[in-house]
């Protein structure tokens, strides 16, 4: 993939201030135009898209849709419903102290975005963001990954099929292109990706106080406890870790199984892994490969961290790793203290739940938290604990609803999205208040004759 040039971003991103300062995206009429066209040029584009994500990440079809391009229709499709809602001016209750005053809320566009994805999921974690730009009045420029060079030439001939450079524009290239990027001031950052080159724009974007979402990950715990329906419960963990082949950021990281049924779900596992893939993960279609040689080498390296009691076989020539379990680490072992972001799975036991509790909360605090048992005692974990996101009996499944927020957490980043909430990750809310001329009280003017009243008012 051909870097984009530095003088290229400058000229992109001087069209989209100029085009912003217009006023024309704050039109809301125009808003609801660029979602149709966003929505149609996906249909168009989406044929292609998904043959890249095939051709890079080995992503079937079907997976490709539930969990890339599905997602997108419906955040474009809630965004064209409810925009003009949420874009209009909100009356607020105004207290006896600042009577006779109106008091008001106005959502406004913060500006030039700047849009940066990852590899693991390029499509919808690139474009499910840009609906919240577009929602709120943003130009963005959107910066895919190189890692997958396919479905970054295919993103960037879908944008600029539908879309002026000077509202949304793709800028392509390494890490001296992030760099530049970064050193670009912006009037917002959505970035998905790795705390390490969080920490780099953070600091590069701190000269300007440019306000930020941050989407990282982290290493996800999954308790089962001794309670748990084990077969559902390996059912669900199992699809959640091979999911694009457990290269999710929300991926069930590593295993904690209370030490009675450990066995029995080691057993289960392996049984939930061959009905999913009842012809084995090698050849299966619905089965991602790893990303890269580099991602490849490091995730066998894990191998050597553990037993292994379920997989452990590989192919580097198509970048193929069987979903494994790694029994007997140790918790300064690379696997349990890296993020995975693979199909391995180390396997740690516990008798108390508190046992669980304190090694969670000595861990940087994870984008989800996973829970095999009664709901009761989830819900007593999940408010021992802090996390971006978590589900209780089941993995994954709490990114699927766009009606709650999705986001990190500390160490697992910062802000919020999906639906509303996107709009409002791309708007600023501006307090307004509007106050009559037909009178004027003189309380609040010196000499403040009238403050033993006002102090009872206070």
């Amino acid at each position: 993939m051909e870097n984009t040039s530095i003088e290229r971003i400058q000229e992109l991103v001087e069209k989209q201030k100029v085009f912003f300062r217009s006023g024309k995206t704050k039109d809301i009429a125009f808003r609801k135009e660029m979602l149709r066209k966003y929505r149609d040029g996906l249909h168009k584009w989406e044929k292609p898209i998904c043959d890249a994500l095939w051709q890079d990440l080995h992503k079937c079809y079907q997976e490709a849709y539930m969990t890339e391009i599905g997602l997108v229709y419906g955040e474009i499709r809630d965004a064209l419903k409810h925009v003009g809602r949420w874009s209009r001016r909100h009356c607020k209750g105004t207290p006896l102290t600042v009577m006779p005053s109106s008091s008001y809320i106005v959502r406004e566009p913060l500006g030039c975005s700047l849009i940066v994805s990852p590899w693991n999921y390029p499509v919808q974690l690139l474009l499910n963001p840009l609906v919240g730009a577009i929602s709120a009045g943003c130009t963005a420029v959107l910066k895919p990954s190189p890692y997958v060079p396919a479905v970054s030439a295919a993103l960037q001939a879908f944008v600029e099929d539908t879309f002026p450079e000077e509202f949304i524009a793709v800028v392509q290239g390494n890490r001296e292109v992030n760099k530049a990027l970064f050193e670009t001031r912006w009037d917002l950052v959505f970035y998905t990706g790795s705390p390490a080159t969080a920490k780099i724009l953070s600091a590069a974007q701190a000269p300007y106080l440019t306000p930020m979402v941050l989407e990282l990950g982290g290493k996800s715990p999954c308790i089962v406890d001794k309670d748990a329906n084990i077969e559902i419960a390996a059912r669900r963990i199992a699809w959640g870790k091979c999911l694009n082949s457990g290269q999710t950021c929300i991926a069930p990281d590593y295993l904690f199984l209370h030490k009675d049924i450990k066995e029995k779900f080691i057993e289960a596992f392996k049984r939930e892994i061959a009905a999913l893939y009842p012809d084995g993960t090698r050849e299966s279609n619905c089965f991602v490969h790893i990303v890269r040689d580099a991602a490849f080498q490091r995730l066998t390296g894990y191998f050597k961290d553990g037993k292994i009691v379920a997989g452990g076989n590989s192919d580097a020539a198509i970048r193929w790793i069987e979903p494994t379990l790694l029994d007997g680490v140790s918790p300064d072992s690379p696997v349990m203290t890296e993020e995975i972001f693979g199909p391995i799975f180390p396997i740690m036991t516990f008798s108390e739940r508190k046992e669980v509790v304190d090694f969670v909360l000595s861990r940087e605090k994870p984008l989800a938290f996973y829970y095999f048992g009664k709901k009761a005692d989830g819900w007593e974990m999940i408010a021992r604990t802090s996390s971006g996101g978590a589900c209780i009996n089941d993995t994954i499944m709490h990114i699927a609803n766009s009606k709650i927020p999705f986001g990190g957490v500390g160490h697992s980043g910062m802000g919020a999205y999906h639906s509303e909430r996107s709009f409002l990750a791309f708007s600023h809310e501006r307090s307004v208040i509007s106050t009559p001329t037909w009178i004027d009280l003189k309380f609040r003017y010196m000499p403040y004759k009238l403050f033993k009243i006002v102090k009872k008012l206070l």
